[in-house]
């Protein structure tokens, strides 16, 4: 099947590496203006019999709640660039975080952002073109969409990104090189702040259905997308053709992942239970099966059936299944035997978020590797893939939607994220608690984390998270979030 443009002021004929781009082709980058202002002439509050007074004093029970919420919020910094009160479903981290430090975002508001989540240096100028920050850096508006944007993915070197909605499309832009370079890069400053600022659209893929998730190639340019009419497609870009349409599952494709070491497979799951594991080169299941529910069966009910969320080990030897009754499965690769049934959450609570983890580093011969589950029975589980066991036992007030692992080298450390409004980074070996990371007003969506930027001198304190554990030093690392409110959330520790 064939691309559908939306936009064909921004179509190329030909899209190769070499091709040479006028000035029309390029997406100049703009500071977000936020709403649009109210028309005057509407009368909002004609049905409202109260008094309306404009910066009155407000109650008590408000100013508790303010103070409340400042002593709590010890966030480094934020972005406010989705419309308030739309909720931003998806944040991913640049590949080579922190050079360059970016993010790239979707929302509600039918919107994505390439933007940097750094907050400014006091110490520096807000308009210096050498250091990036929130203030140095004009987020990126990446538009199109007709509906929420749920999907937002950086390709494997971060030259590329990838938004999916709601609307049935996935759009795709690419970073602008100029033909010459520029003094900064001829210096050997490739990761200039300016050579990140153009991006120009590529491609839009019509997918016909909802796109419930992406996934790029970790090796190569091709994406795959999976969505709510059991469909799920694979493009090569940057010119988007269509190489493949797979069709096996019966029911919404939930869950996409390119197993380790090489890629060369394609792992996908569904709402109908099953777990297909693909040969991208031909097209064809190399195997399929039925993970919570006997093949076939008509008493499928995705609601209790359903798989929710996949992680793959870091060898690509086992697959995790998570499921919308609280299952947890472990799946042989590339056989596709059931190994393992990990029984912790709660029976009827979906498994959201899945995260293998290799303690060791590949080292041990895999004993080190282990599984942490997140459900929205508010609880998290660390289990030991050799035998099945708990580890340790994590805790939220509220729903888990959210893993993330750290990296090296601290590979002992996850950050979880919560409907509770928080987000928690713990020590895996043991369950400890580290930090609570606070700020934002309701449900957290999402979570990356990567390595921090190095610090500057009059940079000391970064912010006001506190560690819990004894011991743990300055991890040094960043934990950025997307939040229900529209805000996306900074914390360095």
């Amino acid at each position: 099947m064939s691309q559908h443009p939306v936009d064909p002021e921004h179509e190329h004929e030909e899209l190769d590496e070499d091709a040479q781009l006028e000035e029309e082709d390029i997406v100049e980058v703009h500071e977000d203006d936020g709403d649009e202002p109210m028309d005057e002439d509407e009368d909002d509050d004609r049905e409202y019999d109260g008094e309306i007074v404009i910066g009155g004093p407000a109650n008590e029970e408000e100013e508790q709640m303010m103070r409340d919420f400042e002593a709590e919020d010890n966030a480094w910094g934020g972005s406010s660039l989705h419309k308030s009160q739309q909720s931003i479903f998806a944040i991913a981290l640049h590949p080579n975080f922190p050079n360059p430090p970016l993010a790239i975002s979707g929302g509600e508001d039918d919107q994505g952002f390439i933007f940097c989540p750094i907050p400014a240096n006091p110490d520096e100028e807000a308009s210096s073109s050498s250091s990036f920050s929130s203030d140095s850096f004009p987020a990126v508006k990446l538009t199109g969409h007709k509906d929420s944007v749920v999907a937002a993915a950086w390709n494997f070197d971060g030259e590329m990104v990838a938004t999916g909605g709601m609307d049935g499309h996935v759009r795709v832009w690419r970073r602008v090189k100029g033909s010459r370079r520029n003094s900064e890069e001829a210096a050997g400053v490739a990761d200039s702040m300016d050579s990140w600022k153009k991006w120009e659209f590529l491609t839009d893929l019509d997918a016909s259905s909802e796109v419930q998730w992406l996934s790029w190639h970790p090796k190569g340019n091709v994406l795959a997308a999976g969505c709510e009419d059991s469909v799920v497609w694979l493009w090569s870009l940057p010119k988007g053709e269509n190489l493949t349409v797979l069709s096996s599952h019966t029911l919404t494709s939930t869950c996409g992942i390119f197993p380790p070491p090489n890629g060369r497979q394609l792992l996908t799951t569904s709402l109908d239970s099953t777990l297909v594991l693909w040969e991208v080169s031909t097209s064809t299941p190399i195997f399929k099966t039925s993970v919570f529910v006997a093949p076939n069966s008509p008493e499928l009910d995705p609601g209790t059936d359903g798989i929710t969320s996949l992680a793959v080990s870091p060898n690509g030897q086992i697959a995790a299944v998570g499921g919308a009754a609280g299952g947890v499965k472990l799946v042989n690769l590339p056989k596709g035997d059931v190994v393992q049934t990990l029984q912790g959450h709660k029976e009827g609570e979906s498994v959201e978020a899945l995260v293998f983890v290799d303690l060791l580093s590949g080292a041990g011969g895999g004993k080190g590797v282990v599984l942490v589950s997140g459900g929205t029975d508010g609880k998290g589980f660390v289990w030991d893939v050799n035998t099945g066991r708990v580890r340790a036992e994590l805790q939220h007030e509220d729903a888990i939607t959210s893993i993330s692992p750290h990296p090296a080298p601290h590979l002992h450390l996850v950050t979880s994220a919560s409907a509770d409004g928080c987000l928690k980074t713990w020590d895996i070996r043991t369950g400890a608690l580290i930090a609570t990371h606070k700020g934002h007003l309701g449900i957290v969506n999402g979570v990356a984390v990567a390595r921090a930027p190095p610090r500057v001198e009059g940079d000391a304190k970064m912010d006001g998270t506190q560690l819990s554990a004894p011991g743990q030093g300055v991890i040094d690392q960043v934990i950025i979030s997307a939040g229900d409110e529209g805000v996306s959330l900074i914390w360095r520790i």
